[in-house]
């Protein structure tokens, strides 16, 4: 059974984290840590695969189920549980504290390997924008981290007001680019042609799997709400609504933009290219095509940053409660910012950025990231049987039907990936088996 909440030793004063949020901030986080450099590169990685329009595009239809699906579940639990630092509290309620532990860590870490991913994005981008910038990727990533790991520190009003800001941004400027597809766009007069035969039989089913891999990763961060539970203002409505206004909201925004490159240019020219809105921008803006895509996405990429220091502050301070993490992880500013466990993340993303293993170190915990979802998915399923008198405002739809199909969905992307990439699957199963020693010491540390 999981311990009991912690309190800081005697003598440590901390502020409280405030209760603040609302569904404006819910969706923004939503969109914010989602919509990221995955549209710009999956779309490209996805038509070489599947190079039939309407396989291309049915696959995005089929990720935005199944983050659907997700948000069904995962808005219960998050009513249910409202306290701040995502699946962990879900996964250490329903299957203990080791469990929790798996969970913790390996979000913590992904999550600011995320940061220190995007923010090298955005040097790489401003490298071609600004010439005179190119070369210092590293820098500039380093300087990005740093700004906004100093605007959280200012306080949780200052994060997510930027939030909604830069999040009303984001879509506003991908919204634009359908917009200038549609208007001032030429229909492709190839929109059917194919790069290459499209595949049967298994190979097609293989096709299908890794297309839908790629297009899961690029929804992740639909569920970003749950890391704030205790400081939205009334988490038993807010949770469930920011859950699905964000899904619908990444799914549209996703459709549009993927018709938008269909119709403007045929699935060959698609297939391959690591920038397709690039080559669509340039298709009616011309040369400045490329710059007004990127300009977009380094707006995009902001808000991105800004959402992953926010939620990876969360995690650490959720576990320091229940003694899986130091207590000084605990600390709260005046501002409502878990202040040590800023530090702490913000120093992680900066050690990976000079590092330049942020990308094998987000491989490497992928394993983790899927077996996260269907941990959460199935603690519905224990706690509907354990707790079953247990205060629930929202109660999943289609339960126990779209549960089940959602652990299913989640348990068959886990195998994919392990097929997929062995290697780094294996080096997952060996952590795994290393965490339980390292738990068992923590535990008697932190004690």
């Amino acid at each position: 059974m999981p311990t009991t909440t912690a309190t800081l030793p005697a003598g440590q004063s901390r502020s409280r984290l405030l209760r603040i949020l609302g569904i404006g901030f819910g969706l923004a986080v939503g969109v914010g840590e989602t919509i990221a450099a995955g549209i710009v590169r999956t779309p490209g990685e996805i038509a070489s695969r599947l190079p039939a329009t309407w396989l291309f595009l049915g696959v995005w239809v089929l990720g935005g189920i199944y983050a659907m699906l997700g948000a069904l579940q995962l808005s219960e639990l998050g009513a249910m549980i409202p306290q701040s630092g995502g699946q962990y509290n879900f996964a250490r309620r329903a299957l203990g504290d080791y469990a929790g532990f798996i969970v913790g860590w390996s979000d913590w870490i992904s999550t600011c390997g995320t940061t220190s991913a995007v923010a090298i994005v955005i040097g790489e981008y401003l490298g071609v924008l600004v010439p005179r910038l190119a070369g210092r990727e590293v820098v500039i990533a380093l300087a990005v981290t740093a700004a906004f790991t100093l605007l959280q520190w200012r306080g949780l009003r200052w994060g997510s007001r930027t939030q909604e800001i830069t999040g009303m941004l984001k879509a506003s400027g991908f919204l634009a680019i359908v917009a200038a597809c549609f208007l001032l766009g030429g229909k492709s007069q190839a929109s059917g042609t194919a790069v290459v035969s499209l595949p049967t039989g298994l190979p097609l089913v293989a096709a299908l799997v890794v297309g839908l891999q790629a297009v899961i990763y690029s929804y992740d961060g639909w569920d970003s709400v749950i890391y704030f539970c205790e400081e939205v203002r009334n988490p038993g409505r807010d949770i469930p609504r920011s859950m699905f206004g964000g899904v619908l909201s990444i799914m549209g925004i996703y459709l549009l933009l993927n018709l938008a490159l269909v119709y403007l240019l045929p699935i060959s020219q698609i297939a391959g290219q690591n920038f397709a809105l690039g080559v669509a921008a340039q298709k009616i803006f011309g040369a400045h095509g490329d710059q007004i895509v990127r300009t977009v996405m380094v707006l995009s990429l902001l808000s991105c940053v800004n959402a992953n220091e926010m939620l990876a502050t969360r995690v650490p301070f959720a576990m320091s409660r229940d003694g899986l993490f130091s207590r000084r992880a605990m600390r709260v500013n005046e501002g409502g910012t878990p202040s040590v466990a800023l530090f702490a993340s913000s120093t992680v993303a900066a050690l990976l950025i000079l590092s330049g293993t942020f990308e094998k170190v987000i491989a490497l915990l992928a394993f983790f990231f899927v077996a996260n979802y269907a941990i959460s998915f199935l603690s519905v399923f224990v706690l509907r049987r354990r707790e079953p008198d247990a205060l629930r405002p929202y109660r999943a739809w289609g339960y126990p039907w779209t549960t089940g199909l959602a652990l299913l969905g989640s348990l068959a992307f886990l195998a994919g990936a392990v097929a997929g990439d062995t290697r780094n699957s294996l080096w997952a199963g060996v952590l795994l088996a290393a965490s339980y020693p390292v738990y068992r010491l923590l535990r008697r540390a932190i004690r």
